[in-house]
């Protein structure tokens, strides 16, 4: 699985309206509106490089008051639940 992350700059009055849209698109799993330089935050997850090739620029890009995307490819993923899962791996046998 293909995690990226695209940041989306948004007119402003199209932004909640916008971001509803861009979250029913699928293979996008969350969208989050936020301050600074962007607008909406989407995740996306696709199985192929050609599906986001074709999901950001076909899709997201479409919407209506979207005005630029920027993408970014996930290599790998880090958080404590993670970690935490791991280590806590055999440890309901004990």
């Amino acid at each position: 699985m293909i995690t990226a992350i695209v940041l989306i700059q948004a007119a402003a009055e199209t932004i909640p309206d916008a971001a509803q849209a861009i979250a029913d698109i699928e293979g996008v799993t969350e969208v989050y509106s936020c301050a600074g330089d962007v607008d909406l935050i989407a995740l996306v997850k696709v199985a192929r490089h050609e599906d986001l090739a074709d999901l950001v620029p076909g899709h997201i890009s479409k919407v209506p008051g979207v005005l630029n995307t920027d993408t970014h490819i996930s290599f790998r993923s880090y958080s404590k639940r993670d970690t935490d899962a791991a280590f806590a791996i055999g440890l309901e046998d004990a």
